[in-house]
């Protein structure tokens, strides 16, 4: 069993990897907390059965104690990763760190050249490697079902709904608060191109902006606050009542700590999860659209946008002999091959829902890293920082309007 400290009880603390080590007390145990909500910190505390001298209300104040446990994990917004995660470190540590592991790619090379200083592991929450949906495209990658990889179409779907609350109204609405959307969203599915590929980027175009939720689109009359009286109330997709009132606890913990009705209604009222979508102080992309090539000539067409239904990603991957096509939410993989008519089709369900099964997947997969020493490709943190410098360079891309040579780029961050 390895020990471990949270700091940053928020959904990801809570929800993924706390609820892992409620059901798995005999791999994992949480003996610290720090977190500046008293409600979080102590529920928090509660689960997971921490002494009152063990929760803190700051990264600083835990951070201040000699070392308590394997593990750190930090599970703060994406602009508070940086400090605290070098001090863990450099305090002897383990890392866990909710992806993206920092806000610019200085820190997140440093952060790299400070674990493998310090002699520790440090893991990113790249969940997506660890489901079974990911995990088995690419064994039947590696074993050539569809021959040499060419070239790879993927989306991520954000979902209108997921855009408004995330990306609008949300944390991540914000490049200034949080970081720009390819990475917040999406380092997930550019570590994926990368897994997938076996090479590095050599070079990436991106184009996209935020082309709708935005004041020119406010409808005539429309308050502020949706719960200020909206005209619109019944026809919009957007007003905050009826998105919140029905929606999962991942949902409205962001909200209100108190998710009844009563409560989500009173935090609605004049919060920013009641703001009208056309009127926030968002400014990252509503959609965008990136495109890789790698060493081994493998291209990649990578879309992200919020103008879908589902909240979900799909992929089709195009090979010399064969392709592959999936959708992760239905857990369902075609794979065809040249010269026949009818696919064969693979179930990939999972054992957890959490991210498809990559919540459970990647919590085992730190405890074996931890208590074994087994490191491997899928582990490796230097993969991780790879798609991290791939979103900026795509973001560095959508803003200059360039193709940006990535061998180029990262040598620039490294003078």
């Amino acid at each position: 069993m390895i020990s471990a400290i949270m700091i940053g009880a928020g959904s990801r603390g809570i929800g993924a990897y706390g609820a892992y080590a409620e059901l798995n007390r005999e791999r994992i145990r949480f003996v610290g907390v720090a977190d500046p909500d008293p409600m979080r910190r102590g529920y928090f505390a509660m689960k997971h059965a921490i002494a009152m001298e063990n929760q803190f209300t700051s990264d600083e104040e835990i951070l201040m104690q000699p070392k308590m446990a394997d593990v750190c994990f930090i599970c703060t917004q994406d602009n508070m990763h940086f400090v605290p995660a070098k001090k863990a470190i450099e305090k002897g540590y383990h890392l866990f760190l909710e992806k993206p592991m920092a806000v610019n790619p200085f820190d997140c090379i440093e952060l790299g050249k400070i674990a493998e200083a310090n002699h520790v592991h440090l893991m990113i929450g790249h969940v997506l490697r660890y489901t079974p949906f990911f995990a088995t495209i690419k064994q039947l990658l590696d074993s050539g079902r569809i021959g040499r990889l060419i070239s790879i179409q993927h989306n991520e779907n954000v979902a209108f709904w997921h855009q408004a609350h995330s990306f609008v109204r949300g944390n991540w609405r914000n490049r200034k608060l949080s970081s720009p959307m390819i990475l917040a969203k999406s380092c997930h599915d550019l570590d994926l191109m990368i897994w997938f590929a076996k090479a590095h980027p050599i070079k990436v175009s991106s184009f996209g902006s935020l082309s709708h939720y935005k004041s020119e689109f406010i409808p005539k009359g429309a308050p502020k606050f949706c719960m200020d009286g909206c005209q619109y109330a019944k026809e919009c997709p957007y007003f905050a009542p009826k998105v919140y009132l029905n929606a999962p606890d991942w949902l409205k913990l962001p909200v209100s700590n108190d998710m009844s009705d009563d409560a989500l209604l009173k935090a609605l009222k004049k919060g920013p999860y009641g703001r009208c979508v056309y009127q926030c102080d968002n400014d990252v992309v509503d959609h965008q659209v990136t495109a890789i090539e790698f060493a081994n000539e493998i291209t990649v067409a990578f879309t992200m946008t919020g103008f879908t239904h589902e909240n979900t990603r799909t992929i089709k991957l195009m090979g010399t002999k064969g392709e592959i096509r999936g959708h992760m939410d239905k857990n369902i993989l075609e794979v065809y091959q040249f010269g026949t008519e009818a696919p064969e089709v693979i179930s990939t369900v999972a054992k957890s829902s959490g991210h498809g099964g990559g919540d459970e997947g990647i919590m085992e997969a730190l405890i074996a890293l931890i208590e074994e020493g087994k490191n491997t490709d899928i582990t490796d943190h230097n993969a991780s920082i790879e798609s991290h410098l791939l979103a900026f360079a795509a973001e560095e891309s959508r803003l200059s309007g360039k193709t940006i040579d990535f061998a180029a780029y990262v040598a620039t961050l490294s003078r």
